[in-house]
């Protein structure tokens, strides 16, 4: 008969140690990428956005906090609106240390596909405060149309 010693049994595994394991390797990966200023200036934080229809448009409202209307560029190609832009960064005092920085600068682009043809040549955008509106007719062909029925 075999005889198993405390020290031939296999440590006990942490299930949790793992994924601690690749936490740690991540926030070191992140702290490189941020110390060699490749990160820096970069948005990744696509701006939250709200797309909702009516009858005769579709309406995106997106959140834009502390971006100048200079700073938005937006196109539409085919059926795809696409809105970029830039966050300039704060200049902060030269006394100042932060304790946490999480408002986001430097460049973001957001593509929607669109849900339904529209009128490019209606479209209209405004900037108030925050809230990009972008108000996008639809196309006279897809607009829904009453039709009369009658009867003989």
């Amino acid at each position: 008969m075999a005889f198993v010693r405390f020290t031939d049994r296999p440590a006990f595994r942490n299930p949790w140690a793992e994924f601690e394991r690749i936490r740690h390797g991540l926030d070191e990966l992140s702290r490189s990428y941020a110390d060699t200023g490749r990160g820096q200036g970069r948005a990744n934080v696509y701006p939250p956005l709200n797309i909702y229809e009516e009858t005769d448009k579709l309406v995106i409202t997106a959140e834009l906090p502390g971006v100048k209307t200079s700073d938005i560029d937006l196109s539409l190609e085919g059926e795809t609106l696409t809105i970029q832009g830039k966050r300039e960064r704060r200049q902060a005092d030269p006394g100042v240390s932060y304790h946490r920085r999480e408002i986001e600068s430097g460049g973001f682009s957001r593509a929607i596909a669109l849900p339904s043809k529209v009128n490019p040549d209606q479209i209209s955008a405004r900037l108030a405060n925050g809230i990009l509106t972008i108000s996008l007719p639809k196309a006279s062909a897809v607009t829904p149309r009453q039709i009369k029925v009658t009867a003989e």
